[in-house]
C-alpha cells in the first residue's frame, strides 16, 4: 500500500523526513499558540476526532480492509486509541499550559529511550544490556536537567511548592510515557489491518476519550474562543500536522523502517525551538539543551547496533 516507490531516491526519503520533522516539530508551537484559546482536552479531542475521520476515509480508499475482523485487531486499536492517542496527547496538552512547546518537544523526544526501556520489561525477547541501561539513564538525566528540581522547579518562596516549570516536564514526561508503552503493547497486536485503518479507528477512539475526560475535568465547549488564531492553530494541528504527516510517516516507516524514523525525533526539538522564536518570541533554555543532548545520547547508546548495521548497510563503512 505505502510503495517503497514513492520514496525511491535518498533525496526523497531526505525530504520527507524533513518535512515531516518539520511538521511534527511545528506542532508543539502550533499546540501552545492555541491552548490560550481551547480547553486542553476539548482541543486534543476536536483535533482528533476530525483527523480520524479523515484518515479512516482515505484507509477505505486505499486499503484493501478498513473494519477490523475480531477482538485481536480491536485490542490494538484500543491500546493505540487509549495510550497512544487520548493518554499520550491529554498529558501533552496540559503539559503545555505550563511549559512552552519547544521544551515539550525535548522532553518527548526520550520517547524511543522510554520504548526500548518498556520493551525490555513486557515483551520476553528484549533485554538491556549495560550499555542500553546506560542509554536510559543518560535520557532520564537529560529530562532531570530539564525539570530542574533543585532550580527553578522549586517555588522561590521555599515551601516545597512544585513550580508550573516542573509540573508541565513532569506532564510531559508521563505523555512520553504513555507513548511509549502503547508502542510496546501493540507490537504483539499487529496484524494484516491496514496501518491507516489502524490509526483511523485509535484516533476516532481517542477523541471519544479524550472528550470524557474533558467533561470530567468541566471543560465547556463555550470556553473555546474562535478566532484566526485559534482556527488556524486547530486547522493546523489536524490538517498538517495530523492527516498530512501520519501519510508521510507511513511512506517513510516502509522505506526506512522504525529504527531510522525515530530519529525525527530528534529533529523536532530543534524546529519547535525555531518555530517557538519566530512565531512566539519564546528562546530556549541553556538546561533544555544540555537535556536534549543527553536524550539524545541516550539514543544513540540504545540503538547503536541498528545505527551501525544502517550506516554499513547505507554507505558501506566497515566493509
Amino acid at each position: 500500500m505505502y510503495s517503497r516507490n514513492l520514496l525511491s531516491s535518498p533525496i526523497a526519503v531526505a525530504g520527507a523526513f524533513l518535512l515531516l520533522a518539520t511538521l511534527w516539530g511545528t506542532s508543539f508551537v502550533a499546540i501552545e499558540a492555541g491552548l490560550a484559546y481551547f480547553p486542553p482536552l476539548l482541543f486534543a479531542g476536536v483535533r482528533y476526532a476530525i483527523a480520524g475521520a479523515i484518515v479512516l476515509a482515505y484507509a477505505t480508499v486505499v486499503s484493501d480492509r478498513w473494519l477490523p475482523r475480531d477482538r485481536h485487531e480491536w485490542l490494538g486499536i484500543v491500546v493505540a486509541g487509549t495510550f497512544v492517542i487520548a493518554a499520550y496527547h491529554g498529558l501533552l496538552y496540559v503539559g503545555e499550559l505550563y511549559v512552552p512547546g519547544a521544551v515539550a518537544a525535548v522532553v518527548v523526544s526520550l520517547a524511543p529511550v522510554l520504548t526500548a526501556a518498556f520493551a525490555a520489561v513486557l515483551l520476553p525477547n528484549e533485554r538491556l544490556g549495560p550499555f542500553e541501561i546506560a542509554g536510559f539513564a543518560l535520557g532520564l538525566v537529560g529530562v532531570v536537567v530539564i525539570a530542574d528540581p533543585t532550580g527553578a522547579g522549586v517555588a522561590a518562596d521555599g515551601d516545597g511548592l512544585l513550580s508550573p516549570e516542573l509540573i508541565g516536564v513532569g506532564l510531559t514526561f508521563l505523555s512520553a510515557v504513555a507513548f511509549s508503552i502503547g508502542a510496546v503493547l501493540l507490537r504483539p497486536l499487529r496484524t494484516d489491518l491496514p496501518i491507516a485503518a489502524l490509526q483511523g479507528w485509535a484516533m476516532l477512539l481517542g477523541a471519544g476519550l479524550l472528550f470524557v475526560g474533558a467533561g470530567v475535568f468541566g471543560e465547556s465547549p463555550g470556553a473555546i474562543v474562535w478566532n484566526a488564531t485559534s482556527i488556524v492553530s486547530l486547522a493546523y494541528l489536524t490538517v498538517l500536522s495530523g492527516v498530512v504527516a501520519f501519510l508521510i510517516y507511513f511512506a517513510l516507516l516502509d522505506a526506512v523502517g522504525p529504527t531510522q524514523l525515530h530519529l525525527v525525533g530528534y529533529v523536532e526539538p530543534m524546529v519547535a525551538a525555531i518555530g517557538s522564536w519566530v512565531l512566539l518570541g519564546h528562546l530556549i533554555e541553556g538546561e533544555a539543551i544540555v537535556g536534549f543532548v543527553a536524550i539524545l545520547a541516550g539514543f544513540a547508546a540504545l540503538e547503536r547496533r541498528e545505527i551501525a548495521a544502517y550506516v554499513t548497510t547505507r554507505y558501506g563503512f566497515g566493509s
